[in-house]
């Protein structure tokens, strides 16, 4: 082998070719290609491979992968010989390649720039080696970058390079049409190229253009017929013979192209006839080249506009191929025939018997060719023998896809050409026995129908009896076992409408048989739902006649049986024949009159017999319909609905990373004078800058604005200031507390302004409280030291007599840190007051009552109240000490807590929303949130987020207040 080819081959090679060819089996093959594989991926690898040994090495790779293994890690190697200067080795790389690749791999990018310089090369062998990985690699995307040179190529002196470069253009055409719809000018002048190969090349793309859109290409029919005129008379080289046929290939094609052209055009037919009537009287019969020739020509002939002469000649042909022993031949005959029968039905008649003669030949695909044209060939005479050779076909074979085929055709066949009712009844029984559920369901609704209308015919007698015969005949079957569940629904619905029309079988008798059929076939649904409906009918047309109803009592057996059915479709068919049953013979002939199942169903689509009970309804006070158009105008409700959805989508647990806490800023606060007898520490306002931009954008309250924010006082006890601090509006009401989910809450406003006093009141008394007093309050809140639990309060708490009120106040000047001046101590007018955010202006006073007397007073049971809401609910007094147990001492230090050693600033909001977290946490009460009709920020979030942050040093990023209060518990 080595010495005939050339190549030099080793002896490792030859071995291996060797002993593939001598593999006894699958598995041993297996064996010898997954060692080669092995072998190759070693010798692959190693570095300074002579190009000799590489080019062996992807020939053995081109063995692996025709053998159906995997070679790909020696893709790359391939393509790396594309690039070889060698002409050898590059065409070796170039084949292996092509071979190896699809024009969708990720290698192919890597060639493209080889390609494209290969293309510009001055050795037509290298453009030949280019041209052909072109037209299996250039996808798409990379038409563009090979087009213009390719083009180019097409004036190329070597015709190889001319025909390559056509079959370069024609494989883009069928990848992108569009990238070559500019070029179809070049397929033109190739046709009149001076070399054979060239001109045939070119015949391909011109195929495919033609057969998309045959009549831009009309004015070429004269040049193709001297063509193929010039190639019949052996006007080509020898070369081009084939078994001694002038290139058969190029007439081939020549004559599928004449065919597209002279369709349905006898202009351009005529110009054919000549050509092709040479070529069928020359054609050479001995041969299976000549013998394609003259059945392409048959195949133009049928295309073509008729011609008696070229019908005569095909008809010739196509005896001589019946009476061929060759399987083949039979097969182009029977082929040939078919297409002819549509131009000349007396053919066909010719060649009967030859047709029945290959439908019992033991080839099975001639038996099947024959049928098809059987489908063609009949007609009323001949329909009675080709269905009977159809149906023993379709039973002797096994391919249910190929039954189903001969079924349909025998239904069709039967329908259109059925010599008599008897016939077609019995024909159809043999096609659903046998062919069973492969039947389509089309055809036994066809055969209702036919059975209900008839065959045309006017005559009634001739109704009468298709319909006692199909009633006589499916009796008879009804006893069968295991028959198909479509002929059993057609058997159901005959015996319903007709089992009782022509009198001679009892209702008792059809009911019988129907109650006997849905019990043996108790499986099926739809069989019990064709029967049930059968029995309603049968009862029905019993009632209509006035003959007295007697049910069996299998029939009522069935009947309970489907009213406990687990199926809604079989209850309501036996609820159906009950209702039915119950009625006179007037309603029931109007409910299902007698053989009027083809009659139209008339369909009210405006629904008019509604019009009365519409106008009752409106003149009742019902809504008028609104059409769709006006309703399209409406306001959407749905966008409400996905609004609370979104909404409600917000309050989930959130899995961002929290925000830092910001540093706090101190804010400017203008002077206060305080009268008292206790030495103050100056107690400027410090909040962070989110909270007093959240704060400031609520905005002052006025008391007439009754959707703005305010602090509401009623019901607390007005430590500071004149008695007459708070407005007789906000005073006379009280504090609303709703439960919610067993949580009381308190309004914002008044929990603030009510927490903040006593907070700041007790601080101011913190060093006379002494230990007697701490435990008392513990024991009455029910608190310890160390744990906060608040109340609000509702109304006013017991006040203190004149006698516990300070006997001296004095106005105790603030001094401003942002100034640092000092303020007088005059009344007028009166310093505003730190937690007035809103209310009147009022001027500074004693306490009128000692927070401390008040909380002694507690202990007497005269000096205590409850008082209720207004829902119900009671609350109880302030809790004082709640701020000093809540504090620590780092927050006293750290937390802008109150510090009297360093006398750091009182961040007086800022314990407030501290004490407010702490109190949520307890579980006693929450504040309930602003009003939605307040704009801006939400102060009550920012308070609690504030606490929050104070509480567990991390800034909550969700909108869910109750988040850590349920993950601590």
């Amino acid at each position: 082998m080595g010495s005939q080819g050339g190549f030099g081959q080793s002896k490792e090679f030859l071995d291996l070719i060797k002993s593939i060819g001598e593999a006894r089996s699958k598995a041993e093959e297996d064996r010898i290609v997954i060692r080669e594989i092995e072998t190759l991926k070693r010798r692959i690898s190693e570095p300074d491979i002579p190009k000799r040994k590489m080019k062996e090495y992807i020939i053995r790779l081109l063995y692996v992968e025709m053998l159906g293994h995997d070679a790909s890690f020696g893709y790359i190697h391939a393509v790396k010989m594309t690039h070889d200067d060698n002409l050898l080795s590059k065409r070796t790389g170039y084949l292996a390649v092509t071979l190896f690749l699809n024009d969708d791999h990720d290698l192919i990018i890597l060639i493209v720039n080889t390609i494209q310089k290969d293309l510009k090369s001055d050795n037509y062998l290298v453009v030949c080696a280019a041209l052909n990985a072109v037209c299996r690699l250039i996808n798409e995307e990379t038409i563009p970058a090979v087009l213009p040179l390719i083009v180019e190529l097409l004036s190329h002196g070597k015709e190889a390079v001319r025909k390559k470069a056509v079959m370069a253009l024609h494989s883009f055409y069928r990848k992108s049409p569009s990238s070559v719809s500019h070029l179809v000018s070049n397929f033109r002048k190739r046709l009149c190229d001076n070399d054979p190969g060239v001109m045939g090349a070119t015949l391909c793309p011109l195929f495919d253009l033609i057969n998309d859109d045959p009549n831009p290409y009309k004015d070429l029919v004269v040049s193709f017929v001297s063509i193929l005129k010039q190639v019949a008379e052996h006007r080509l080289p020898k070369s081009y013979d084939y078994h001694q046929m002038p290139a058969p290939f190029v007439q081939i094609k020549l004559l599928k192209i004449l065919a597209l052209l002279g369709s349905g055009d006898k202009p351009s037919s005529e110009h054919m006839y000549t050509v092709i009537g040479d070529i069928i009287r020359k054609g050479d019969s001995s041969s299976n080249i000549g013998n394609a020739i003259l059945y392409e020509s048959i195949r133009t002939v049928s295309s073509i506009h008729s011609n008696a002469k070229l019908l005569e000649a095909a008809a010739d042909v196509i005896a001589k191929f019946l009476k061929s022993d060759s399987h083949n031949l039979k097969y182009m005959g029977i082929d040939a025939l078919g297409r002819l029968i549509k131009l000349s039905p007396l053919i066909a008649e010719q060649h009967q018997l030859a047709v029945i003669d290959c439908l019992e030949d033991p080839d099975d695909t001639l038996k099947r060719k024959t049928f098809e044209l059987l489908y063609k060939m009949t007609k009323s005479s001949n329909v009675e023998v080709i269905v009977d050779r159809m149906i023993e076909y379709m039973i002797s074979i096994s391919d249910d896809h190929y039954k189903t085929y001969i079924a349909s055709r025998c239904v069709e066949l039967a329908e259109q050409f059925a010599p008599s009712n008897h016939w077609f009844i019995q024909t159809m029984n043999k096609v659903f026995e046998h062919a069973g559920d492969l039947v389509n369901i089309k055809v036994a609704h066809n055969l209702m129908r036919l059975i209900a209308e008839g065959f045309g015919e006017d005559d009634d007698a001739a109704y009468s009896q298709l319909r006692s015969s199909a009633v006589e005949s499916y009796l008879r079957i009804i006893g069968e076992p295991k028959l198909p569940s479509v002929f059993l629904q057609v058997i159901c619905w005959v015996l319903g409408e007709y089992g009782t029309a022509d009198g001679k079988h009892s209702a008792s008798y059809i009911t019988g048989k129907l109650c006997d059929m849905a019990e043996a076939y108790s499986n099926d649904e739809i069989v019990k739902a064709y029967a049930i409906t059968a029995l309603t009918k049968i009862y029905a047309f019993e009632i209509a006649a006035g003959r007295k109803v007697d049910m069996l009592s299998e029939c009522q057996s069935l009947v309970e049986e489907l009213l406990a059915s687990h199926s809604t479709d079989l209850q309501q068919r036996a609820y159906e024949l009950q209702a039915v049953i119950g009625l006179d013979a007037r309603a029931v002939e109007a409910i299902l009159p007698h053989d009027a199942s083809c009659e139209d169903i008339e369909v009210d689509k405006n629904l008019s017999f509604l019009n009365g009970y519409i106008q009752q309804s409106i003149e009742s006070g019902a809504m008028p319909y609104i059409s769709e158009n006006e309703r399209s105008g409406m306001v959407n409700t749905s966008n409400f609905r996905s609004h609370d959805q979104q909404e409600s989508g917000q309050h989930g647990l959130r899995f961002e990373a929290y925000e830092v806490p910001k540093a706090p800023v101190p804010s400017k606060v203008t002077p206060v004078s305080l009268s008292s007898t206790t030495d103050l520490v100056p107690v400027p306002e410090s909040l962070y800058a989110r909270e007093t931009q959240q704060i400031s954008s609520v905005g002052l309250a006025s008391d007439t604005g009754s959707s703005e924010l305010k602090l509401r006082l009623d019901g607390v006890q007005k430590k500071w200031g004149k008695p007459t601090y708070s407005s007789p509006a906000s005073s006379s009401n009280s504090t609303s507390q709703n439960p919610v989910n067993g949580v009381t809450k308190v309004d914002v406003a008044t929990t603030i302004n009510s927490k903040a006093r006593d907070s700041y009141d007790s601080r101011k008394q913190q060093n006379e409280i002494d230990p007697e007093k701490q435990k008392l309050a513990a024991s009455l809140f029910g608190g310890s030291t160390k744990t906060e639990r608040r109340t609000s309060t509702s109304s006013k708490g017991p006040k203190a007599s004149a006698a516990d009120r300070p006997q001296d106040s004095k106005a105790a000047s603030v001094p401003n840190k942002a100034s640092g001046e000092k303020t007088n101590q005059v009344q007028q007018p009166p310093p505003q007051d730190l937690l007035d955010l809103g209310e009147p202006t009022v001027t500074a006073a004693p306490p009128a009552v000692d927070p401390f007397m008040q909380l002694e007073g507690l202990l007497d049971s005269s000096n205590s109240s409850a008082v209720t809401n207004s829902g119900g609910a009671v609350a109880n007094a302030p809790d004082i000490m709640g701020l000093y147990r809540g504090t620590t001492s780092s927050e006293q230090s750290g937390g802008g807590g109150y510090n009297p050693a360093s006398g750091d600033n009182l961040n007086l909001l800022s314990e407030l929303s501290n004490a407010a977290a702490v109190r949520g946490t307890t579980g006693a009460t929450i504040v309930s949130p602003l009003s939605p009709s307040v704009k801006g920020a939400n102060a009550k979030d920012s308070l609690e987020k504030d606490a929050k942050v104070r509480q567990m040093g991390v800034t909550p990023t969700s909108q869910n207040p109750n988040l850590f209060r349920d993950l601590l518990g």
